[in-house]
This record gives structure tokens, sequence and C-alpha cells, in this order.
């Protein structure tokens, strides 16, 4: 195959592993691929990238990531369909955000051909690794790091830029159980809650424990001044539907990551003749709702799970439950037509998808 993009420098593996695979039993992030991606930055500017074999990296127990946390990343997948056909679904979204994350953690941005053009290579050397089926993908994981080797505190002087991919299947296979956090916060105002920074994801791990301890699967996210208003649902955003309108809270705050499913499902929802409502929205409001019933609708979203229904939301002593997922119009609707377009199923009529 003629490739369509500039490439890098690769060094293959002797044997894959491919054979080694239980496609019919995959666990989410567990399998990686053959090769990974790797680019080097020094001297104020970003080396050649190498494709390499997947294996462990060398550092400095001084290297700045250990100690002060730069480190960022994203995540995407590639889906194949029946005829062999390779997609990739807004990736240079992955691209703007990831980049915003270097931004804010004093981090250099990743050059547009490092990030696309070697996540195409390295999609082409492994699309035999990318599981057919529903749900099933080739989660793409780009990250950068700090690894400079020294332990003053200000930014690193060097860094590495790397995407390894794994075959998954679905993240969650229906709906989940939440409970609302009035205690822990996952960000604040002024802080990188807006940011896809690792030390986020650390900071949410002990509630997210205690959380499963009580039996809910994930937790819903409030502010941290006051624990009133909803921010984000466990690593998802969080959306709801009341009548024919689509709620959700916005990003002026800058506390809440900007999803890019997020971004496409409101995108739609105005298309297809949804009220959509970006404000502030309060425990009490949805704890209301879900009594009285005018709130039909409440779901993560995010590129894991694409969507996740709520079938219980906790709060204090309660344990209220939404109805059947099954029969919930909205999201039932947009998630099929996502997972249709990112196989090739449906015309691409926005121009989010990349076919190699």
């Amino acid at each position: 195959m003629t490739l369509k993009y500039s490439t890098f420098p690769v060094q293959k593996i002797t044997k894959s592993k491919l054979s080694s695979i239980n496609f019919d039993n995959l666990k989410f992030g567990r399998d990686f691929s053959d090769h990974m991606l790797m680019a080097e930055y020094n001297d104020r500017a970003w080396k050649t990238p190498q494709i390499m074999p997947y294996q462990p990296l060398e550092f400095f127990p001084a290297a700045s990531v250990f100690h002060y946390g730069q480190a960022i990343f994203e995540g995407l997948k590639a889906h194949k369909n029946e005829a062999g056909e390779v997609f990739i679904f807004r990736a240079d979204e992955n691209l703007k955000r990831l980049n915003a994350s270097a931004v804010r953690m004093c981090m250099p941005e990743i050059p547009e051909d490092i990030f696309m053009d070697g996540l195409r290579q390295l999609i082409e050397l492994d699309k035999d690794w990318i599981p057919v089926g529903a749900g099933m993908s080739l989660y793409l994981r780009p990250f950068m790091i700090a690894d400079d080797p020294f332990l003053g505190v200000k930014p690193s002087g060097s860094y590495k830029f790397m995407i390894i991919t794994s075959p998954s299947a679905s993240y969650y296979s229906g709906a989940v159980k939440v409970k609302i956090e009035s205690h822990y916060s996952r960000a604040a105002k002024g802080g990188v809650g807006a940011a896809k920074a690792a030390g986020n994801y650390a900071a949410s791990l002990l509630p997210a424990k205690k959380a499963q301890e009580e039996g809910y699967d994930q937790l819903i996210w409030t502010d941290a001044k006051d624990h009133q208003f909803l921010e984000e649902s466990g690593t998802m955003n969080l959306m709801l539907v009341k009548g024919k309108s689509l709620l959700t809270p916005p990003l002026d705050g800058k506390t809440i990551l900007p999803g890019i499913t997020r971004k496409s499902i409101l995108q739609l929802a105005e298309e297809w003749g949804y009220e959509v409502v970006e404000r502030p929205i309060t425990v009490t409001k949805l704890v209301e709702g879900i009594e009285e019933n005018t709130i039909s609708e409440l779901f993560g979203v995010g590129t894991a799970a694409t969507i996740a229904p709520i079938s219980v939301l906790g709060y204090e002593e309660k344990q209220l439950q939404l109805s059947d997922y099954t029969k919930w119009e909205f999201s039932s609707k947009v998630k099929q037509y996502l997972e249709e377009l990112k196989t090739g199923k449906v015309k691409d009529t926005h121009n989010w998808i990349e076919t190699l």
C-alpha cells in the first residue's frame, strides 16, 4: 500500500505477539501491540520520531516526571470494518487538546506531523491488531513525559512523546451505578482540570475506590468550592436529557476536560432538533428531576465507552433509580450513530473520519 503521509524510521519486531492474544476475551488496556512511536525533545527542538518494538524504557531516578508530575496524555481509537478499512475519529481534535494540556503543564507543543503522521504510520504497521466487531477497537494512547534528570523545581528541558496501542473490547457492557461526590474534588478553578494531566487521575483514585467499596462503579464530581454543581462523571463528561433539551455543565470554569465525544454529541443534538444547554446544573436540581421523572436520561460520554448510561444515582442516603436505559431515545440514537460512523457504516457528513 502506498502511504498517504510522511514516514519515520522503523525498527520492526522480529516476532509478533499477535498469535498469543485472545481477541474473544480482551480486557481494556492489558494487551499491547507490537510497535510504539517515540519522539524526543531536547535543545529546544523535536528530533525525528522512531517507530520501534513495544519495550520497556530506561530513565534516570532523577527524571522530572517522577518528582514534579509533568505528564499528559490522550486517548482515541481506530476501528476496522469487515472489508479491512481502518477509520480514525477526530484525531486532529486530540492533537489540539494534547497541545492545550502541554501549554498548561509548561511542556513543548507537539508538531502536527509528528502526531498525525506518526499515528497513521503506527496504525498502518499494526493494523492486524485492530479487532473487528461491535464495541471492538484499537485504543491509541499518545502521551508526553518529562525526563530531564534534575531535581530543581522548574520545567524540564527534555521530554519524550510516545504513542502505544492496545486492542480493546467495550469498556462498559451496560449501565453504571454512580455516586455524587460531596467531599473529595477532582479539580478547582485555576487548577489543571481542563488539561488531560496524569495527576488528575492519580487524585481521583482514592475517592473512586471508596465509591466502589460502597457498590458504585464511579463518581459524579462536583465543584470544589461548595459541592453544589455537577462537573464530570468519573473520567467522562456528564449529560442529561430533559424533555427536548440536552443539558451539560459548561467548560468556562476550566475545571472540566473538554471532551471530543462531548463536542461531537452537542453538535449532533443541535442538528437533530434538540435544544443544547451548557449551563451550571445543581445537585439539587438533578435529584429533583430524577425524583419527579422530568429527567429522562443521564449518562457519561467519552472515548472509552462513547455512552455510559447511569441507572442508579447515589446521593447522601438516597439511591435514585432511573428508567430502563435500553429505552432511552437520545443516548441510544447517538451511541448507535457514532459507532456506525466510526466503522464506515454511515456517511461522514462532518469530515470527522479519516480512512487509512
